[in-house]
């Protein structure tokens, strides 16, 4: 597949086959991660392989209430969270930076697309979850102060295709030179 068949093609998967994901194959999805660009190469993300079936549904509690998703957490093989080390992507002898503070949205945001776009390659769905309890899940699973929660996303061969959402026109959202209207 090439690149723009896998940016074109991948959809948010919210039902799952129970197949399992082969280690090999996690650790594909794990090394697109490794590559993905940051502040500096400060590589701030983490990520929690959640393979147990007790703290998958644990984690499906921390979903608000009517969250598509919510199903895509139990049913999945694996749900991968996804976390940012503060204070070191966009910071500079210990100062932020940017006007924009910690970096680590953004960084994260990078891999998390690297994660995937690779999954999708490999024939495996994602859907990137941002609505629950980030402070629930840090409970759960034990992370430190330091680290923050950012999103979630269940891992595993989809058990029906998503929709092909609506795209914008580029003349939508490109401007040329400065910003219309000024």
């Amino acid at each position: 597949m090439d690149l723009m068949e896998a940016i074109k093609g991948r959809r948010s998967i919210r039902k799952y086959k129970a197949d399992p994901v082969a280690e090999e194959t996690l650790q594909k999805v794990l090394e697109a991660m490794r590559w993905a660009p940051s502040w500096a190469n400060t590589q701030c993300w983490e990520v929690i392989v959640v393979k147990d079936p007790k703290v998958k549904s644990e984690l499906a509690t921390a979903l608000s209430k009517g969250n598509p998703a919510f199903s895509s957490m139990t049913d999945a093989p694996i749900v991968l969270v996804l976390c940012g080390k503060r204070g070191i992507s966009g910071f500079y002898k210990g100062q932020a930076v940017t006007v924009k503070g910690d970096w680590l949205m953004f960084d994260t945001g990078i891999a998390v697309q690297s994660l995937c776009l690779t999954a999708h390659s490999l024939g495996l769905g994602t859907v990137v979850a941002g609505l629950f309890d980030h402070k629930k899940v840090e409970e759960i699973l034990g992370v430190p102060q330091n680290v923050e929660v950012v999103a979630m996303t269940p891992l595993g061969y989809p058990a029906s295709e998503g929709a092909i959402p609506r795209r914008k026109e580029i003349a939508e959202f490109v401007h040329y030179e400065k910003y219309p209207g000024k």
